[in-house]
C-alpha cells in the first residue's frame, strides 16, 4: 500500500482481492513447471508472477527468477521487496526486447502475466523457449478469442490448463518440440 501511492502497482479496483487475484493466481504457476529452478518473468510489474515465484523458491539451491521490468519505479519496488522477503530474484531494468540469453542464461520456465497479446508474448519468449524453457502464460477470460485468432507456429505444443483461482480463466503452457 505504501508503494502504491507513488507507483501504480495494482489498480484500485483489485486492492480488496490482491491475495487471490494477484498473489494466489501467481503462486499456482510454480506447479506447472515443477522442475524449473530458473525462471524468467517478462514485464514483471508489481511482481506478479515473478516475485511471488521467487519467494516460493527462496532457499532452493540454484533457484533464481529473472524479473524484467522497464518501469524504474516498479524496479525500485521489486528490489526492496526482494531485500525484505529474501526472494531469489534478479531485476533487469530494461525492456524485454533488450534482454537476451546472454543476460539470463538458460531458463527452465518463462512467464508473463497481463503483459502483451499472445503472439507478441510468444515472439518475445521465443529465444528462451527454443532453448528448452517451458512457457507458462496466464490468460484471462478472453482466452478463447486469443487462441482462435492465433495460428500456432510449427513445432509449438500448446496446452490449456484451467486456473485454480479464477474458474473463467486459463493458463497456456507452451513447449517447442
Amino acid at each position: 500500500m505504501k508503494w502504491r501511492r507513488s507507483t501504480n502497482l495494482v489498480s484500485r479496483s483489485t486492492l480488496t482481492s490482491v491475495w487471490t487475484r494477484h498473489i494466489a493466481d501467481s503462486a499456482q504457476l510454480l506447479a506447472l513447471a515443477p522442475d524449473a529452478k530458473i525462471w524468467l518473468d517478462m514485464g514483471t510489474g508489481a511482481g506478479f508472477p515473478g516475485l511471488v515465484i521467487a519467494i516460493q523458491l527462496a532457499g532452493v539451491p540454484g533457484a533464481v527468477v529473472h524479473c524484467i521490468e522497464s518501469d524504474r519505479r516498479k524496479c525500485a519496488f521489486l528490489r526492496e521487496a526482494i531485500r525484505a522477503t529474501g526472494a531469489c530474484a534478479i531485476v533487469h531494468a530494461a525492456r524485454v526486447e533488450s534482454v537476451g540469453l546472454a543476460a539470463t542464461g538458460l531458463v527452465g520456465a518463462v512467464t508473463a502475466r497481463a503483459f502483451a497479446p499472445l503472439p507478441l508474448t510468444l515472439e518475445l519468449a521465443n529465444s528462451w523457449l527454443r532453448q528448452g524453457a517451458v512457457g507458462i502464460f496466464p490468460r484471462g477470460r478472453s482466452i478463447d478469442e486469443q487462441v482462435k485468432a492465433f495460428a500456432v507456429p510449427p513445432g509449438y505444443r500448446m496446452e490449456l490448463i484451467p486456473s485454480l483461482i479464477d474458474k473463467t480463466a486459463m493458463i497456456i503452457r507452451v513447449r517447442i518440440s
